[in-house]
């Protein structure tokens, strides 16, 4: 068996790379094991050293590294660029702050001594999508190895090349051979990897499918597990709020990666006084964004990353103008060959279209219009996701109300939502559970272990 990705530019077949068959998974999975036994006995000092490492791995290799992933996936190359750098971001964080994150505390009790001990568990696998194919990793395995564990990686099929360069950079960097694998297998193959007894826990993103199937078997073998799903994130605009600022960031938050986030903000729910304005800017930004080749620095949108996901979408906004939703701009597959998509704004719209109610996975707004912030909240929350929100008025009291009130894990208000390793993200609803980042998410994967000691 081979993964053969498609380049999403072109429609031509990309390179190829080999599966791993049952006895070399077997080989992994032994390694793994024996790693950890050692990896967690080296001093955090040391882990952190290795980690500055492959930071400036990452740092000095972001080029070649973006390459990859806009050949493989679309992705224009200035923001693979970025994104490399923000994986050496975190694991320099990680590298800085995973002793005091780790430290013992010190909890007052009537003993002589009582303290909280932040230990390994073992061996993570982590089923990781496409979208951000370093990004995804790096905040999963960061916290999870400085934190002494070691990481399995079963990346999407469609980008094996980023999942081996990921390998060859650990390796590069001096970490010992097992703590950092990459599994190249069939998501039929999961199931048993999350099974074997010898691998202490999963993390996930992906889509809610996946996440309940995932949940479910770890669920049933008792094995702690972090979902990161979904998302169908609203981006609130009250009538005061400054919006030719608002649309300049919503345009940033909808296109980025070709709209293909679980973050992007997706529904723009829209205070009926400022609706004019704001569609109208917003088309504007929509319409001067450049549409190309990912690997021209000129680029700000590249493809969709197959032809499938290009036509659900185009069928969400197919069906969506049936029922009634206006185009403003865009609507269709781009006059490129390759699998583009025109930046699309879709004004109008009601809870019976597929643009209010399911993901949209690609370059499409839904424009919603609110009657009040009362009104805004109320739509923002009439969804079964819950990742992300932003929320734009002068009033930041208000603001501040306003966001308690939103059933999301983050909450930006004035800003987008963006992930930051300083920062606990993840979701509500059918958004997943548990988190990534900051300390919050290298405490998803350590036993919490009580020590007493008594006269």
């Amino acid at each position: 068996m081979a993964f053969q990705s498609t380049n999403p530019t072109t429609g031509k077949k990309g390179k190829t790379h080999n599966a791993h068959d049952s006895a070399e998974v077997e080989r992994r999975l032994a390694r793994a094991h024996s790693a950890y036994v050692s990896w967690r006995a080296v001093p955090i000092q040391e882990r952190a050293t290795l980690m500055k490492k492959l930071a400036r791995l990452f740092e000095d290799g972001a080029p070649p590294l973006a390459e990859i992933a806009a050949e493989e996936m679309g992705k224009p190359i200035i923001d693979g660029i970025a994104e490399a750098k923000k994986c050496a971001w975190a694991l320099d964080y990680y590298a800085e702050n995973a002793e005091t994150f780790l430290a013992p505390e010190i909890i007052p009790t009537d003993f002589k001594k009582s303290f909280v001990r932040f230990d390994p568990i073992g061996p993570v696998l982590a089923v990781m999508p496409w979208n951000f194919p370093y990004w995804q990793v790096i905040r999963f395995a960061a916290p999870a190895l400085m934190a002494g564990n070691v990481g399995l990686l079963k990346h999407a099929s469609n980008v094996q090349g980023a999942a081996f360069a990921m390998e060859d950079l650990f390796l590069e960097a001096g970490f010992p051979e097992g703590v950092f694998q990459n599994l190249a297998i069939s998501a039929a193959l999961v199931e048993g990897i999350i099974r074997d007894e010898r691998v202490r826990g999963v993390a996930l993103t992906g889509s809610e499918r996946a996440g309940a199937a995932v949940a479910a078997i770890a669920g049933n073998e008792i094995k702690t597990s972090v979902l990161e799903l979904g998302g169908s994130d609203p981006f609130i605009v009250l009538a005061d709020a400054d919006i030719p600022k608002a649309a300049s960031a919503a345009t940033t938050a909808r296109l980025q990666n070709a709209g293909q986030s679980c973050i992007a903000a997706k529904r723009f729910i829209i205070e009926a006084p400022a609706v004019d304005e704001f569609v109208a800017l917003m088309k504007e930004r929509f319409e001067a964004m450049r549409v190309g080749d990912p690997l021209s620095i000129e680029t700000e949108i590249g493809p969709m990353v197959s032809e499938q996901g290009m036509e659900d979408l185009l069928e969400q906004v197919r069906i969506s103008v049936q029922k009634g939703a206006t185009v403003v701009t865009g609507g269709g597959k781009h006059a490129r060959s390759g699998y583009f998509c025109e930046p699309t704004i879709l004004a109008n719209v009601t809870p019976d279209m597929p643009v209010y109610f399911e993901e949209t996975f690609g370059p499409v707004a839904a424009v919603i219009f609110a009657k009040d912030a009362d009104d805004a909240v109320r739509i923002a929350n009439d969804t079964r996701f819950g990742l992300g929100a932003s929320l734009w008025t002068a009033d930041l009291r208000r603001a501040e109300e306003i966001a308690a009130a939103i059933d999301a894990g983050f909450v930006a208000i004035n800003g987008i939502v963006k992930s930051d390793p300083r920062l606990p993200f993840g979701g509500t609803k059918k958004s997943g559970y548990g988190r990534e980042l900051s300390r919050y998410g290298m405490l998803e994967f350590v036993n919490v272990k009580t020590v007493t000691i008594s006269e």
